[in-house]
């Protein structure tokens, strides 16, 4: 048995875990920073590290409780050290090394993005390889090909905006708060098509993506029309639908010419409903077989770098204690 502690503060949410073996959960908590950042339309870095210092040592205390394990019983500790706000990750990359020092148990600095690749083997038993993984969340947009023991190729990213991020400026545009995934995602439900909002870059021959005009059309459409603007319900659904129509087509021209037959959704997008029904659909009618994990394992957490940190033992050392974070970083 092997019991690793995972630790997340890329962003604005305080998480840890304890992972077995790579994927029994004995213990995933998130402390959730919205309420500090919502009144700001986005994240604060500053903000989010001085909260990540006020929580991270409660969360990791409740972390061990939940699993009922102590520190000395831990094989490894894993924390996330790249991309994400800087301020934010040199908290838990600090932690990280503090415990790993006094308890001299083995570090593991992981990728976020490996992290996210990783969470569907939470949620799933068998995701065969290759197979092509679309991570989209707020501050993320990438097509990446997952080949045996775990080699990555990135196959596109977005070059402007993430797919999140557009969806947190357009419930700003609309006065819907933010994050603004899960309200225009609640509100499109109730909305119909009425706007058709262009698709950048969705034939642009390649397996990159672009958010940036799509949320300018949106604020455009909106100023240009507030004499006669449709429900709030239709421009939501009306974006949703243009997002989730240019990650689809993408996704799918990408596995088709891979020669790819199994999708993995990831990040928090993934847990839009829209991009779900429009992807297995897609696939479906492709012979593509579609994976994604529940809400709490596509937006940050701990579990998913505890449990790709179990592969990381079996093939490579442990760090050094002067490893540091990193606003940015290859894949792999």
């Amino acid at each position: 048995m092997t019991l690793i502690l995972g630790i997340d503060t890329s962003c604005d949410d305080t998480a840890a875990s304890v992972v077995e073996n790579g994927t029994t959960i004995h213990a995933n908590v998130i402390s959730s920073q919205t309420q500090f950042h919502e009144k700001y339309g986005g994240i604060v870095p500053e903000i989010a590290a001085r909260k990540h210092i006020e929580l991270i040592e409660y969360v990791i205390e409740d972390a061990l409780q939940t699993a009922d394990v102590t520190l000395p019983e831990l094989d490894a500790i894993a924390v996330t050290n790249r991309p994400g706000l800087i301020p934010a990750l040199l908290v838990g990359v600090a932690s990280a090394k503090a415990i790993a020092y006094c308890h001299q148990i083995p570090l593991y600095p992981i990728h976020h993005i490996e992290g996210h690749i990783y969470a569907n083997f939470l949620a799933h038993d068998e995701i065969p390889f290759p197979h092509l993984c679309l991570t989209v969340s707020g501050g993320h947009t990438s097509l990446i090909r997952v080949d045996p023991d775990w080699q990555y190729k990135v196959l596109g990213e977005t070059i402007d905006d993430a797919a999140g991020e557009a969806y947190d400026k357009v419930a700003q545009y609309l006065g819907l708060g933010f994050p603004g995934g899960p309200v225009i995602d609640r509100l499109a439900h109730n909305g119909r098509i009425c706007v058709e909002f262009p698709r950048p870059m969705k034939n642009s021959g390649d397996y990159r993506f672009s958010f940036s005009g799509l949320k300018t059309a949106v604020r455009n459409f909106v100023l240009t029309h507030k004499d006669a603007l449709p429900a709030i319900e239709d421009i939501a659904a009306s974006f949703q639908e243009a997002v989730a129509d240019i990650l689809v087509q993408k996704t799918l021209r990408a596995a088709v010419e891979q020669r790819i037959h199994a999708i993995t959704l990831t990040g928090g997008v993934a847990a839009n409903s829209r991009l779900r029904e429009m992807m297995v659909g897609a696939a479906r009618e492709r012979n593509i077989s579609v994976y994604y994990p529940p809400p709490v394992l596509c937006t940050d957490n701990a579990a998913m770098i505890a449990g790709v940190a179990f592969h990381h033992l079996k093939t490579r050392p442990a760090a050094a204690l002067d490893v540091n974070a990193s606003a940015s970083g290859a894949l792999g």
